[in-house]
């Protein structure tokens, strides 16, 4: 049985747990992100609500910057409209959100050039086993900073639409 004791220490005992826990797995309390918004040329990605941008990031992109993502180690990052459709907190980078590449059309393409379309594509923060090496490092997905990765990861939700332009 819980007496008023019990629960007084329990209550003071909240913000040291809350101290205890990451930034990056405390709730996120503001506005929704509705849209990722990726500006490869500009090196820009912005996150979404409505038609405001809440928050800008500078991005580095595959080794292979320029183009829409054909075939498998084309070092290419995908263009057009995808989902994050999955979360990895246990990543070879630090903290990963999963793009919905390659769609049926991305397969349709690859399968008619008889090569694979690839996939792995993810935003996420630096890599844990190597240093990476000046702009455009990755092998086609969208790198923050691991305190970036941090808040967009509080922010975004799986599911949350992610447009990838030139």
């Amino acid at each position: 049985m819980i007496n008023r004791r019990s629960t007084l220490l329990l209550m003071s005992a909240l913000p040291f747990a809350a101290a205890c826990t990451p930034e990056w797995q405390r709730p996120y309390r503001g506005p929704q992100v509705t849209r990722i918004l990726v500006m490869k040329g500009a090196r820009k990605m912005y996150l979404m609500s409505g038609d405001k941008a809440l928050k800008v990031y500078d991005i580095d992109l595959g080794f292979t910057p320029v183009g829409h993502k054909e075939f498998e180690g084309d070092g290419k990052t995908p263009e057009g409209v995808y989902l994050i459709n999955r979360r990895n907190e246990n990543s070879d980078f630090h903290l990963s959100l999963g793009v919905s590449y390659p769609n049926d059309q991305d397969r349709a393409h690859a399968k008619a050039q008889g090569k694979s379309p690839g996939g792995d594509i993810f935003v996420h923060g630096g890599p844990r086993s190597y240093s990476r090496k000046g702009r455009d490092w990755t092998a086609g997905c969208i790198a923050v900073t691991d305190k970036e990765i941090e808040e967009i990861w509080r922010m975004v939700r799986t599911g949350t639409e992610i447009v990838i332009l030139p």
